[in-house]
């Protein structure tokens, strides 16, 4: 059907799906039937959707979220969002180039009045948060709308093919993000008190305590709750650097829609910026899909994520550049290279560090900033109002799940339902999923050498205990109640040790445990491997090089078993026959060729002041720096100038690089006047308001 259409994955299982004409450039393409242009497009190769109409420039998918217009499209004669809006049989897309003419409207609309309707509690959001709240509201009964703007429930879980950290009986760690979004939107299905609007978005809260959603992309609804729960996440950081709006820099989030989601291959070689848990889970899934990792860099002399996510890159061969920056992204059409360069202690480039990369996608992935718009508008305007998950603190889905669940407890007592005592056990647990990385260890090898154990490989305090709770001989212990505290393995004298049942080694999250068995052969010990990758990408009898924590190459060694089975949960597990020297520091196998991290013969440089800060209104840095320079300190008066912060996204991108070039130019932060934000969410045509529209038409993400 496609090259690019990802037709076998090692943990997603591509599901059948009826096949659609549709046409784009007049081409007649295959598209599945429910899938976004953007994925349609992105299953051909199509990677530039659109030329801007200040300098004819190309422009590609940004965020995959709604948030901005750089994958606008004609559908039909329409703009639209091409991540948003569903395919079409027969639907004619063309790129847009220039400023979109609408078609002419020959007939007078007819209009109908706004539906209005009251419900206890609204919740905005569908992932982990919103799920988990509204499941808590569910078993007492309470009527609650549930809406979303994508086309199925769970947010970021359906995102996510990795088994989550936290706690086990808490919130599912030990189980893959995919199925914990299964698993909650089928509870949450069961409860008749419950609506669930699906591709429905919350455009703006108003004065009158009233919610104004778009249902469907089509029809304009008032909704007036008693209370209102918002938990519509976070969107990515931008960053600005020359370069950054070439069709094939996005962000982390937004590679992970298209091909977690879609099951479309949007690359072969990339690029990563930034070394959060967001950046290295998607490393990691990029290469589940057969997409080489050039590299990532980090500004951080150590990356801000999960060490266990950060070590399993390295040692799947993927080069991690710590107290480095991207300098620049270069191409004629879409990226083709990047330029990074080593920082200095004042985060300065250090002339001469300069290195060139080969790469045709760039992901930023550089923090998160929480969509919390609704929620204040709703305090500000008197609502009992509460926010959960990454709309209230940034942190990591396992927290989202959990802090979901209070906050559906506390909305349902603010309800003046009785819903006894939450446990103040329960608040202690949320703040523990929500912390940061805790101490690393280093990293000390058990001294033993017979029979069989496992090696944790783990050293860095993260709330996780799965290994703790699967281990049949309870040896696997964490010495707290807090589970941030390292895992141990202790077998006593006298008592029974491990059989090698190889749980622990499937269950961990960080793929950080390995099991070395020296009962039959001491001098060449078994070493089996968690292996998230094709069982037949490796065969029995071939040499393998393997890695340490670190990503150290240790040597090559033969695999002398390849073991797939179901109760496993699509873990492969690798045995290794290692020389006794290395054995116990084994931690993983080398995936990728080498030869895509190496970099190119010179380096492309680029001077700064063309870099964007404004995508949507091509507005460049030197621009609003000669304004600060000249004593601007007004964002307002900055816009009115250059319509900087005036374009579909509604400023929520350049906003904060804008503050980033006052900082750089020595103004403080005290003396700096934000914009006002718009009072609707995303744009939306007039006649939605006007109750104008056929259901039938295309409109999800029009302009």
């Amino acid at each position: 059907m496609s090259l690019y259409r990802i037709e076998k994955h090692p943990i997603l299982i591509p599901e059948p799906a009826e096949l659609i004409d549709f046409f784009w450039k007049g081409r007649k393409l295959r598209a599945k039937k429910g899938e976004t242009i953007s994925s349609a497009l992105f299953a051909h190769g199509e990677r530039i959707f659109s030329y801007h109409y200040k300098d004819h420039a190309p422009q590609g998918i940004f965020c995959a979220n709604g948030q901005c217009a750089q994958c606008l499209v004609l559908a039909n004669g329409l703009p639209v969002k091409a991540c948003m809006e569903l395919v079409c049989s027969a639907m004619r897309v063309e790129p847009v180039d220039g400023l979109p003419e609408l078609p002419r409207v020959s007939e007078p609309q007819n209009t109908r009045p706004i539906k209005e309707m009251s419900i206890p509690v609204l919740i905005i959001g569908g992932g982990p948060a919103g799920l988990s709240a509204a499941i808590e509201l569910g078993k007492r009964g309470i009527e609650t709308l549930l809406i979303d703007d994508k086309h199925r429930l769970g947010g970021k879980l359906v995102l996510q093919t990795h088994r989550f950290f936290g706690s086990t009986d808490m919130v599912y760690a030990g189980t893959r993000g995919i199925d914990i979004a299964t698993k909650l939107e089928n509870e949450l299905r069961t409860f008749p008190s419950v609506r669930i609007w699906i591709q429905s978005t919350a455009l703006a809260v108003f004065s009158d305590q009233k919610v104004g959603i778009l249902v469907e992309g089509m029809r304009y609804v008032l909704v007036k709750p008693q209370a209102l729960l918002v938990t519509a996440g976070a969107r990515e950081k931008s960053l600005a650097f020359p370069g950054n709006t070439l069709p094939g820099v996005y962000g982390a989030g937004a590679f992970q829609t298209i091909v977690n989601r879609d099951l479309v291959r949007s690359s072969e070689k990339l690029f990563i910026v930034g070394g959060g848990n967001v950046g290295l889970i998607a490393g990691y899934h990029a290469l589940q899909a057969g997409i080489s990792v050039v590299g990532l860099v980090e500004a951080l002399p150590e990356c801000s994520g999960y060490k266990v996510h950060r070590d399993k890159l390295a040692r799947f061969g993927v080069p991690i550049y710590t107290s480095h920056t991207i300098l620049s992204a270069h191409g004629k059409d879409s990226v083709e290279s990047v330029t990074i360069a080593k920082l200095d202690e004042k985060w300065k480039p250090i002339p001469g560090t300069e290195r060139s990369f080969a790469c045709d996608t760039i992901l930023i992935a550089i923090g998160l900033d929480p969509v919390n718009e609704f929620y204040l508008k709703g305090r500000e305007f008197g609502m009992t109002t509460f926010a959960a998950g990454d709309a209230e603190e940034i942190a990591e889905a396992s927290a989202a799940i959990f802090s979901g669940k209070i906050k559906g407890l506390e909305v349902a007592r603010a309800l003046g339902h009785d819903v006894g005592e939450i446990k103040k056990e329960w608040y202690e647990t949320a703040e523990i999923l929500k912390s940061k990385p805790g101490k690393t260890d280093p990293e000390i090898y058990p001294s033993d050498e017979s029979g069989v154990f496992p090696v944790l490989h783990c050293v860095q305090e993260i709330p996780c205990d799965p290994c703790a709770n699967v281990c049949n001989q309870d040896l696997i212990h964490l010495h707290s109640t807090d589970i941030r505290c390292l895992p141990v393995f202790e077998a006593k004298e006298g008592e029974k040790g491990c059989t090698g049942c190889e749980k622990c080694v499937t269950i961990c999250p960080g793929l950080a445990i390995s099991l070395v068995d020296y009962r039959k052969d001491p001098e060449f010990p078994i070493v089996t491997l968690p292996h998230e990758f094709f069982k037949d990408s490796i065969e029995v009898g071939r040499l393998v090089t393997v890695l340490d924590t670190e990503g150290n190459t240790l040597g090559d060694v033969e695999v002398t078993g390849v073991r797939a089975i179901k109760i496993n949960d699509r873990t492969v597990l690798l045995k290794l026959k290692a020389p006794r020297a290395i054995a116990k520091k084994i931690a993983g196998i080398c995936v990728q060729d080498n030869k895509v991290t190496k970099p190119m013969g010179r380096y492309v440089a680029r001077t700064t002041d063309d870099t964007v800060i404004c995508r949507c209104e091509r507005v460049t840095a030197g621009e609003i720096r000669a304004l600060i320079k000249q004593g601007y300190r007004d964002i307002n008066e900055i816009k009115a100038v250059t319509r900087a912060c005036m374009g579909s996204c509604g400023a929520k991108a350049c906003t904060a690089l804008i503050h980033h070039l006052f900082r750089e130019e020595g103004v403080p932060e005290k003396d700096i006047v934000d914009q006002p934000n718009r009072p609707l969410f995303m744009e939306v045509p007039l006649s939605t308001f006007a109750g104008c529209g056929d259901k039938n038409e295309v409109g999800r993400g029009r302009l």
